[in-house]
């Protein structure tokens, strides 16, 4: 498998370059296959498809969309096998984790052709009735979508089903550490009678090449799935020239668990959530603030739970080290492993679950992003002011509540700043909004109003009484 070059796919072909870079499989460190180093040539080649694609998805009927893109739904699941196995290889994840994040791709292709035949088309009232007015939802146009390497084909589901129902044409980059999978996808489209142009997947380590995607005028829209730092530089090159933007940035979840919660259950939906993907989620529960008069009941039922989780690689040894680096210095100013807290022996890029307590809110570790298996758990008392220690960071896309109070989980659901509040489990779906406020992005993956990231509203007035 390391000799195999898998090429990029620019105007229905498959598109190699001088220069190509490795794919390394994080469980061992081997090398799995080879990808192309897109050139200035092969930027603007996909730009220009993306535009001839999108002239002629644009202009295909939406029930033909509708076959063309359930039968590449179809196509990618009789290959599922194949394409998991290649997923598992780049990643490293358990193959529930693999299924998972597969799976997420054909629901969303589903979901969102669906969708698109829900969405309405108002008439607006005219005060003197002279007029017929409505609203015509029209797709946008070119979309650029950098993708991060954490969930690959959940996040190219994300992009590619509501570009492709509304009409739109794509150039995705997935991650330079995850493209295989991504690209054997893009592949299939081809074969499901997608037009040449549609779907484009250019792969590249070097910002410098892809900036030129970011700063043409072909692109309608950019979206992307990654850091906050990275969100900052994409949208600052994008504007030169006018562009929509929607972005799902960095995150530094909160959890509070009030007094009054049921314990056990709220430890073990946190730690479930904490170590899936070896806590490379962006959603991922950063900062567990527990009430005192829970705190060690809590931090017991979450040692017990984290003894049974399996976690595959973390996606580099640097990442699996800045982990690390996050709990030694946690240590050194305090904090106490619960358990957990070294790297794993051995080859690959393992990690041990890790939960910490004693953690205050001026640590490193409970003020960055994680993005690794580290549970950093904070007491809090009733002098404090659980709300303002949850909005106490720059991020703001998801937040997590225990209580069984109805009263406080409404009143921490309304006061939380975070796209998403969960109340007593954690729940995602492609049928509900995805997104994050403050420096955690703008606008919205999943559910109708992802979307409508995608159509642009053009009102129409027709004179029906001179």
């Amino acid at each position: 498998m390391s000799d195999k070059t898998y090429p990029m796919l620019i105007d229905g072909r498959t598109v190699l370059a001088e220069k190509s870079f490795k794919v390394v499989n994080p469980s061992n460190g081997r090398v799995i296959g080879q990808v192309p180093e897109a050139n200035p040539a092969s930027i603007q080649q996909s730009l220009e498809a993306a535009a001839r694609g999108f002239k002629a998805w644009s202009q295909t009927s939406p029930a033909e969309r509708k076959t063309i893109i359930l039968h590449y739904a179809d196509l990618l699941e009789k290959d599922s096998e194949r394409i998991i196995a290649l997923l598992r290889a780049e990643t490293g994840k358990p193959q529930d984790n693999a299924e998972y994040d597969f799976g997420m791709l054909t629901t969303c292709l589903r979901f969102f052709v669906e969708e698109y035949e829900r969405l309405d088309q108002p008439v607006l009232h005219d005060p003197d009735g002279r007029f017929l007015h409505y609203m015509q939802r029209q797709p946008l146009g070119v979309a650029v979508g950098l993708l991060a390497w954490n969930f690959p084909l959940l996040n190219i589901g994300y992009k590619l089903g509501p570009v492709l129902a509304s009409g739109c044409s794509a150039i995705i980059k997935p991650s330079s550490l995850t493209p295989l999978a991504s690209l054997e996808a893009a592949y299939l489209a081809q074969e499901a009678g997608v037009p040449a142009g549609v779907i484009n997947v250019i792969t590249s380590t070097d910002h410098g090449v892809t900036k030129a995607l970011l700063q043409s005028e072909v692109p309608s829209i950019v979206t992307m799935i990654g850091s906050t730092q990275a969100g900052r530089e994409v949208m600052g090159s994008s504007c030169s020239s006018i562009k929509h933007f929607s972005v799902e940035l960095g995150g530094n979840a909160p959890v509070v668990v009030y007094p009054d919660a049921r314990v056990p259950d709220a430890a073990n939906k946190t730690v479930d959530l904490k170590f899936v993907n070896t806590g490379q989620v962006c959603v991922s529960p950063n900062r567990c603030f527990v009430h005192e008069s829970v705190y060690d009941e809590f931090v017991q039922c979450a040692k017990e739970r984290a003894a049974g989780v399996q976690m595959g690689p973390m996606i580099t040894d640097k990442a699996r080290q800045s982990a690390l680096d996050l709990v030694e210095s946690a240590i050194a100013d305090g904090a106490e492993i619960v358990c957990g807290g070294k790297a794993v022996d051995g080859e690959g890029y393992f990690m041990e679950p890790t939960i910490l307590r004693n953690v205050t809110t001026s640590m490193a570790v409970a003020s960055e992003e994680i993005f690794g298996p580290v549970l950093p758990v904070i007491a809090y008392t009733d002098r404090d002011d659980e709300i303002a220690l949850a909005n106490d960071t720059q991020y703001g896309l998801a937040a997590y509540v225990f209580t069984t109070n109805l009263a406080k989980g409404l009143r921490a659901a309304r006061d939380i700043q975070a796209g998403s509040v969960c109340v007593n489990e954690p729940h995602y779906s492609v049928q509900l909004p995805h997104g994050g406020l403050k420096q955690s992005g703008v606008g919205k993956d999943c559910s109708r109003y992802s979307l409508e990231e995608y159509l642009t509203l053009k009102r129409v007035s027709i004179l029906i009484e001179d």
